[in-house]
């Protein structure tokens, strides 16, 4: 990974006009006229036409059976569990924090769970509503999908790349795509108002940021050789690389990028290009190769390389929280990121013995502030853990598929 100070300066006159239009949630400038002001606050902050807005997040997991394609979402909240759409032959599930993304060869297919928040920075909104089967997209089970509260970038393994309308999906439609010029090297992540992607050039990989028609507006003099896993924080944007990772950030109208580095020659069994944390964390967990985990600290810089016995799945909620590895002995275990030493661990929780494997069709770990969930496909159920209490089994859900698949949304 090579990487310069100097980052090119640009500026936007359609960014600058975004800003100004741009309501905030803080109030009223002192010139709004009266009769407006007045309209306005017939109704009430942060009101979404078809939602309930909640105190607190509103948490659902989607789940999945490939094999017969039986679809369940289960409301954690309530405890209770949705039929909807049959998706069979999914490979991997992906979630934008509403939307649920069942990949599968024939295409992608899009379900709308009804949870999501908004975060304004200073205050958060929660928000719930019916569960929508909104349909599929053409794109393939090694398709990627990235998105913000305006558009959903889906990139093909052939590196194409479509826009869609996310307001669109947020009322059950798809709407025609915008098509990216190019191609590009692993995902496109939409990131303040913009578009971050990699090109092959010079026999290098370079980063580029695009406005949403796919013209490149800022060019940051940085590679990232074989980039590999993304990952959002409040921080900026973490991209997996050879040598480490790439944290892109926007600031005062300019993009720059830092390099964080392993620090030592790291083999490419061994590099971290699965990112798994809590959203709204800036502590990233990935497997280190078959028997340890990678916890990469944002707000630090530094890696950590945690010693374990064969990883199944990882994640974390953060700073001060355990690191949690499911092993192939079916058992949850704790450890100290700091230490590298474990603090707890479970019996075995999954039905039928060992676990192994790290790919889509594994078990997952799902974390949210106060809990984390485990899905036994096998058992035809899904494990709540109280990870603050010595990885406490907190409620278990009987459900009448095999989860084999799970994303976890409302967050």
């Amino acid at each position: 990974m090579t990487v310069r100070r100097n980052v090119t300066p640009w500026a936007s006159a359609a960014l600058v006009l975004t800003a100004l239009l741009t309501t905030s949630c803080g109030g009223q400038a002192d010139n709004t006229p009266p009769s407006a002001a007045s309209s306005e606050s017939a109704v009430p902050h942060g009101h979404v036409e078809g939602a309930r807005e909640a105190a607190e997040q509103q948490s659902r997991l989607l789940l999945n059976d490939p094999v017969s394609g039986d679809t369940r979402i289960l409301d954690l909240i309530t405890g209770q569990v949705h039929t909807t759409a049959q998706v069979k032959d999914a490979v991997r599930l992906g979630t934008d924090g509403r939307f649920g993304y069942l990949h599968t060869p024939a295409g992608t297919h899009v379900l709308d769970s009804g949870v999501w928040m908004v975060d304004h920075g200073d205050h958060v909104h929660y928000y719930s509503a019916a569960t929508r089967d909104v349909g599929a997209l053409p794109a393939g089970g090694r398709a990627q999908v990235r998105s913000d509260a305006a558009v959903a970038a889906v990139t093909d393994e052939d590196g194409r790349t479509l826009l869609y309308d996310r307001g669109e999906l947020e009322q059950g439609k798809i709407a025609s795509p915008v098509t990216l010029p190019g191609t590009h090297t692993g995902a496109v992540v939409p990131y303040e108002e913009h578009l971050l992607a990699f090109r092959n050039g010079s026999g290098t990989t370079e980063l580029v940021v695009l406005d949403r028609r796919g013209k490149s507006v800022a060019s940051p003099d940085v590679t990232c050789d074989e980039p590999r896993g993304d990952a959002v924080t409040r921080r900026g944007v973490i991209f997996g690389c050879a040598d480490g990772a790439l944290l892109v950030r926007a600031h005062n109208g300019a993009f720059t990028a830092e390099a964080i580095p392993y620090g030592t020659n790291v083999p490419a069994t061994e590099r971290a290009t699965v990112f798994r944390h809590r959203p709204g964390s800036d502590t990233l967990t990935a497997a280190a190769g078959d028997d340890a985990v990678w916890v990469l600290d944002v707000a630090e810089r530094t890696w950590t390389r945690v010693k374990t016995g064969p990883v199944v799945a990882v994640n974390t909620a953060g700073e001060g929280s355990p690191l949690l590895v499911l092993e192939s002995d079916g058992s949850l275990h704790g450890y100290d990121i700091a230490t590298g030493q474990q603090t707890a661990r479970t019996e075995p929780l999954l039905t039928g013995g060992k676990r192994t494997g790290t790919d889509g069709s594994a078990p997952v770990i799902e974390v949210d502030p106060s809990r984390a969930y485990v899905n036994d496909p096998d058992g035809k159920k899904v494990l709540e853990i109280d990870y603050n209490d010595g990885l406490r089994v907190a409620r278990s859900f009987d459900l009448d598929v095999k989860p084999v698949l799970m994303a976890e949304t409302g967050r």
